[in-house]
């Protein structure tokens, strides 16, 4: 029976596993083996191969995996089969995004509504959800019991909006805020740091040019 704890590194590298295995789909192959996926995705085989056998026990030497019943236990690990609702705070250009991108669904993410400061925006709808009143946040999360907010607001709102958050029951914060999140033990806190991101690529083209 394979282990239900993983590594961070080997959860970052699942959903890219899942992604492949869908995209085979209009192939008509039954079997996949832990090989092959690490010769399409340019990863290593022995940590793509315990990547793999950290979810499923159902590979078979020489044959590999069969993808249907893969991808259904790479699902039910990752919780895409257990729909997590959520809430958004921020209904800027970014949160609008988030709110407009239909395909959260198919990882287990409904966002039920999202909540802004600006009374212009009340009421409106983006990507089917609508925009409410701060004053509802706390009353709506305890009712529908809603365990994932996420954050859009400029970083100097980000931690009050965080404290109301937690107020209201939640337990898993998305952070998209350039800004380090105070939360009590219990609270887990995703960052999704955009000027990492852009140091990192930029460093990298550095190397790159001064080697030449």
């Amino acid at each position: 029976m394979p282990g239900r704890s993983v590594s961070r590194q080997t959860l970052s590298r699942l959903p890219t596993y899942l992604h492949f295995l869908r995209s085979l789909e209009g192939e008509g192959r039954r079997y996949v083996s832990a090989t092959a996926v690490a010769e399409a995705l340019g990863l290593n085989d022995v940590v793509v191969r315990k990547d793999l056998a950290s979810v499923s026990s159902s590979g078979r030497p020489k044959v590999g995996y069969v993808r249907t019943e893969l991808i259904g236990e790479l699902e039910h690990f990752l919780g895409y089969d257990n729909t997590q609702e959520a809430i958004l705070v921020g209904a800027g250009k970014l949160g609008k995004a988030l709110l407009s991108y239909d395909v959260f669904p198919q990882y287990g993410l409904d966002i039920l509504a999202g909540f802004d400061t600006d009374p212009q925006v009340y009421g409106t709808e983006v990507g089917g959800k609508k925009i409410l009143p701060m004053e509802k946040l706390s009353n709506l999360c305890r009712r529908m019991r809603v365990r994932i907010g996420i954050i859009t607001v400029p970083g100097e709102h980000a931690q009050e909006v965080c404290d109301t958050l937690i107020e209201g029951g939640i337990l898993a914060v998305w952070n998209f805020a350039n800004v380090h999140l105070s939360v009590p033990e219990g609270v887990l806190v995703q960052n999704e740091n955009m000027a990492v991101s852009l140091a990192i690529l930029s460093n990298h083209l550095k190397e790159r040019f001064s080697t030449k």
